[in-house]
């Protein structure tokens, strides 16, 4: 018995639409994908694009950091006069972290403030004497003693990473001025109020 394959083969050709010719293949084939100088092309625009972003991210950064480091030196200021006001026979505090304190002392059902352990600012900031420090700073709370009472005191902060975390340094003392001065590699917080004195004030 014969088959008439005539009426199934029009049929399929219908179904799968016309067969393309050679030069509708070839230009099929020249369309799948990018030549080698059209990526070259489009990896030099993300270079470019990339060289004017990222300075100016790392800027804004940097900016961030130094934003949050003059506000950690502001609280370290308010945290000191309330320590000298609450603790008279010692003055200022010994040191940044006895203005804070860990969660023991000062969380709920802690033993509470004391000398070494005030609880007036968060433990993040008390423990940024060192690495990873606080924002891309690190701080220290210095204070100078006459007659055995602490009678003024220092403040500093320091990039950790100097170009990277921060640009500047800032300082204060007992009489709550924000000071700064260019940084450079290596620096750390001033210690002293002659330093501090030296740097100019924070507009």
């Amino acid at each position: 018995m014969a088959w008439d394959v005539a009426p199934q083969l029009h049929q399929f050709l219908q179904r799968e639409g016309p067969i393309p010719t050679t030069g509708e293949m070839a230009k099929m084939r020249k369309q799948k994908g990018f030549s080698l100088i059209e990526l070259l092309i489009v990896v030099a625009i993300i270079l470019i694009i990339a060289a004017i972003a990222i300075p100016n991210l790392l800027r804004a950064r940097i900016a961030a950091n130094e934003s949050a480091s003059v506000s950690a030196v502001r609280t370290i200021n308010t945290a000191e006069i309330t320590y000298s006001t609450s603790f008279p026979a010692v003055g200022y505090s010994a040191d940044l972290a006895s203005l804070g304190g860990a969660a023991a002392a000062c969380g709920a059902g802690g033993t509470g403030p004391a000398v070494a352990n005030a609880c007036l600012i968060d433990n993040v900031l008390a423990s940024a004497a060192a690495a990873p420090g606080k924002s891309g700073y690190t701080f220290k709370a210095t204070p100078a003693a006459v007659g055995g009472i602490n009678t003024s005191y220092t403040t500093g902060a320091s990039p950790l990473n100097w170009n990277q975390s921060g640009v500047r340094n800032f300082c204060s003392n007992e009489d709550g001025v924000i000071r700064f001065d260019p940084g450079a590699t290596g620096s750390t917080p001033v210690t002293t109020n002659a330093a501090c004195v030296a740097f100019t004030v924070l507009p």
